[in-house]
């Protein structure tokens, strides 16, 4: 086996002419979301390229337009070997139309030993790493003894989670890497929630009667919504600075888990008293909470602080946490990940970094978050892994280091064939 994996690492050297020709290709397909329904070519386009060598291909609209592909090579004997899931999103970050590109961003170009374009760092990159080594093992007739399956979903960038549809299909494996931007670093992460606060008053008032309810012996029971939302933004401030005294974790910098009051709604016209508003959070919280935890706990605390008031007593905050999409009912979840050093997957990660750069990776957490937490929510265990890092994630001119392409491609030719080809632990 030593032998076959370093005659592969020689030609994932040698042919690194071709992958990144491959990468070029899967980012000329122009799949920004924003706005999204766009990824049907590049999917298309990945799933024959999974048929060609030996894949069964799931392919199916999670929307109109935007399909997921899962490509199945079972193993010679699935039963009694590990397991492998590979998962990575065709999606890329939006591009407005006066950033300054150098070029245009989906007509990738080679420079001073960095490949770019929109998707070269996120992400792009490592999928075409991941599809380029795949080849390599099937070029050299090598049989893996477990199930590889490669996931290429669409919705990352949006929060609509086509990672999570893969998990409803029932696609399960003993271990999963998401080869998103990490810079080679094996990473869990926080989780995100976004959340909408609603509040809505039980009568409406025209804007003259408004002395009658802040003066003495005015005489009505009322108020704006808009104020009365002012004081729940003030009360989750309290809450975000008492949870950055109070929670930590190891790898984030304190108050990390945050409560961002994002958007605001509210008011139906001048001539009115405001009879309602809406507030959309972004929750960001740490890898050993879950997104119903801290959604309790805000809930906890604003019905608190609305039981001290006499109007929010009587006209209380309605919640509505989560969503499937950005795009199509404005909220999203993206669950934690946390990293389990002592996990044979993770170990098995670790040995095939250390022989192909011969050093020991970096074990820490993200400082943003992947569809990764989707599949460790499932009860996989998982870790992010892919080349690129979050500084050229999403940024004009976005760029990664073609040595890295080929460095991450020789460790997961070696990770992939290592792993499916280890016995399960019985």
């Amino acid at each position: 086996m030593n032998q076959q994996i370093d005659s592969l690492i020689k030609k994932a050297e040698d042919q690194k002419g071709d992958l990144i020709e491959l990468a070029k290709t899967l980012i000329s397909y122009q799949t920004p979301a924003p706005p999204a329904r766009n990824t049907d070519g590049v999917q298309s386009w990945i799933a024959g390229f999974l048929h060609d060598m030996g894949f069964s291909i799931d392919k199916w609209d999670v929307y109109p337009g935007d399909p997921n592909v899962v490509g199945l090579l079972r193993g010679m004997d699935s039963a009694g070997y590990h397991s492998l899931i590979i998962n990575g999103h065709v999606d890329v970050a939006e591009v407005k139309e006066n950033e300054d590109w150098e070029h245009n961003p989906f007509h990738p170009i080679e420079k001073n030993g960095f490949l770019i374009g929109r998707g070269a760092s996120d992400m792009k990159g490592g999928l075409a790493c991941v599809l380029f080594a795949v080849k390599l093992i099937r070029e050299a007739g090598i049989e893996l003894p477990g199930d590889l399956i490669l996931q290429s979903v669409i919705g990352e960038e949006v929060g609509e989670a086509g990672t999570l549809e893969c998990c409803k299909r029932g696609y399960h494996a003993d271990f999963a890497v998401v080869a998103d931007t990490s810079d080679m670093h094996i990473q869990g992460q926080g989780g995100v929630i976004t959340g909408w606060i609603e509040i809505k008053s039980s009568q409406t008032f025209h804007d003259g009667t408004r002395r009658n309810m802040i003066h003495a012996g005015g005489g009505t029971f009322g108020a704006s919504a808009i104020e009365k939302m002012a004081k729940i933004i003030a009360g989750l401030g309290e809450l975000e600075r008492h949870w950055s005294i109070m929670k930590s974790y190891h790898g984030f910098k304190p108050g990390t888990n945050t409560i961002n009051p994002a958007v605001i709604e509210g008011g139906r016209h001048a001539a009115f008293i405001a009879d309602e508003c809406r507030l959309w959070i972004t929750v960001h919280f740490y890898p050993n909470e879950t997104h119903d935890q801290v959604a309790a706990e805000i809930e906890d605390y604003i019905n608190r602080l609305s039981d001290s008031d006499i109007w929010l007593r009587e006209n209380r905050p309605v919640f509505k946490w989560g969503g499937s999409s950005m795009i199509e009912d404005r909220g999203e979840i993206f669950p934690a990940l946390e990293v389990d050093p002592s996990h044979p997957g993770v170990l098995a990660l670790t040995a095939s970094h250390e022989e192909v750069k011969r050093e020991h990776p970096v074990i820490d957490v993200s400082q943003s978050v992947t569809d990764g937490g989707w599949l460790f929510n499932a009860g996989i265990p998982s870790v992010i892994y892919g080349p690129g890092d979050l500084h050229n994630a999403h940024s004009v001119n976005e760029e990664v280091s073609i040595e890295q392409l080929v460095d991450y491609t020789k460790i997961m030719l070696d990770f992939i064939i290592r792993w499916c080809s280890g016995k399960k632990e019985q």
